[in-house]
């Protein structure tokens, strides 16, 4: 419990500063993600609905404010599972648009990309674990395959019980009937 209550705000003020950042600084963020931004429009533009912006400036804005309001509800322990993982779906285009090391030439900038590239990949398992983290207790998953097998059971007795209900019906009504 403790662990959790330091652990969440640390992996949270970098997405919380991030995003503060961000919208302070909406057009510089969204000129580097703009090539980006460019090429996953021009791949998968036509499955994208009309009304998701395409706007590099408002699209900058929309992340920051997932990144301040979940990296918030991360950090104070509000659907900590859910806050992860929009953290999570926040950081990977983020970090494929900033960090795109395999692309720059320069040596010693190549460096510094991919130093930021696999700090953010490290940031995204430790989300990966908030996101799986269930205080210890079952996972919704393993408590809906153990409610359907409880169910099962139940089913299965009351089963045997109709049937048998059924059998002690039929003997007697057998018994009132004339030979």
């Amino acid at each position: 419990m403790i662990l959790r209550r330091l652990a969440r705000p640390l992996l949270a003020a970098i997405f919380v500063s991030g995003g503060i950042n961000a919208l302070r600084h909406a057009e510089g963020h969204a000129k580097a993600a703009e090539p980006f931004l460019k090429g996953a429009f021009d791949k998968v533009g036509d499955v994208v609905p009309e009304q998701v912006p395409r706007d590099p400036v408002t699209l900058v804005r929309i992340d920051a404010g997932v990144k301040i309001g979940a990296g918030l509800a991360l950090a104070t322990g509000r659907a900590p599972r859910l806050a992860a993982g929009l953290l999570l779906g926040s950081l990977v285009p983020t970090t494929l648009a900033a960090h795109s090391f395999w692309t720059i030439k320069d040596p010693g900038e190549r460096q510094q990309q991919q130093i930021q590239f696999f700090k953010n990949a490290s940031l995204a398992g430790g989300l990966l674990l908030a996101v799986s983290d269930t205080h210890g207790k079952p996972s919704a998953a393993w408590r809906a395959r153990h409610a359907a097998k409880d169910v099962g059971v139940a089913a299965g007795k009351l089963s045997r019980k109709a049937e048998k209900r059924a059998n002690k019906l039929a003997k007697r009504a057998q018994k009132a009937l004339p030979n």
